[in-house]
């Protein structure tokens, strides 16, 4: 709550800008709370295997289907209301959203790809069911869309014309790799799909494909830029009588910063992509993948903030005269 988290609302903020954090809180709250929930539910689902007897296997089957259901109903008002955001931007044409192209796309065949066969399953009261990786999958979504909102209202505070053109090349860049990545990730999904369900084993096709799905949504790469830039301002909001050096300095550090985050979280999917391939991840995993190198990328700029060397430069800039300087 210190004046310069990112988690305190920026002194001016507008009203419509306070709402929609308000909102987003409120949804990202009870995308968690349903989450524990369905993966409580889905509990019964992963002992079925760790038992041989056909009394227990009976009971087990049994509290499936009824926690099935419960995870039917408790998922809806998720993807009604929690993800919102995302069907509106999955289904806005307006052009100048930067996550409709990058990340609202990938995110909403993720969630229409498990969440159907998940309630045909349930229906028929036979085969696997994601409810409780749609659940974390929007949760952490939210997660990472809340702690980029907030970062970049935090940013919109104590900025010069340098920072403002050197983030908005940044925040090109940032748009243009994701979009990159998710256009090739949609297309080995589909690939990595067919390959399964025609020559290895249909049935494990679908995991296949919303792991594959789940770990195309770049919101890590979305939250380097603004992310990195909170923390100069907070830096700058701590101390205001820094030097144009010294603010030159902290420029070229953001733009490291940012750079590292974004190229580092790329990576790290690039990474776990081909697992994700060969099966060796499930959907569930990899939804914790993705919110894993979030929470990498607000570390990172957590430690930007935290551990900043001003020090140094302060001593620096008042040993230069101040004619040289």
């Amino acid at each position: 709550m210190k004046p310069t988290s990112i988690f305190s609302i920026p002194q001016g903020l507008s009203t419509h800008e306070r709402m929609r954090r308000r909102h987003m809180l409120a949804r990202l709250g009870l995308a968690w709370l349903v989450m524990m929930q369905v993966m409580m539910f889905a509990f019964p689902g992963y002992l079925r295997d760790g038992y041989a007897d056909a009394e227990t296997v009976d009971t087990l089957d049994t509290a499936i289907v009824v926690m099935n259901w419960c995870s039917l109903v408790l998922t809806v008002p998720v993807l009604l209301y929690c993800a919102w955001p995302i069907w509106r931007g999955f289904l806005s044409s307006n052009q100048s959203d930067n996550h409709q192209r990058s990340m609202n796309w990938p995110i909403g065949l993720g969630i229409v790809v498990a969440f159907i066969p998940s309630a045909i399953a349930t229906v028929r009261q036979s085969g696997e069911v994601y409810f409780e990786s749609i659940a974390m999958f929007v949760a952490f979504v939210l997660t990472a869309r809340y702690l980029a909102l907030a970062a970049r209202q935090s940013a919109g505070v104590a900025v010069d014309a340098l920072f403002e053109r050197e983030s908005a090349l940044l925040s090109e860049t940032a748009d243009r790799v994701g979009l990159y990545f998710v256009i090739a990730q949609i297309i080995l999904s589909i690939l990595s799909a067919l390959v399964w369900y025609w020559y290895i084993d249909a049935a494990h096709a679908i995991p296949v494909l919303v792991a594959l799905f789940v770990m195309s949504c770049p919101c890590a790469m979305a939250m380097a830029v603004p992310s990195a830039q909170a923390a100069a301002r907070g830096i700058i909001l701590a101390n205001p009588g820094l030097s144009p050096s010294a603010l030159a300095t902290l420029r070229r550090q953001t733009v490291s910063v940012a750079r590292r985050c974004l190229y580092g979280s790329l990576f790290w999917h690039l990474l776990m992509i081909p697992f994700a391939m060969i099966g060796w991840v499930q959907p569930w995993l990899a939804a914790i993948t993705m919110f894993v190198s979030s929470l990498a990328v607000a570390v990172c700029a957590w430690r930007f903030y935290r551990n900043y060397p001003l020090a140094q430069l302060l001593s620096r800039d008042e040993a230069i005269p101040s004619g040289l300087a």
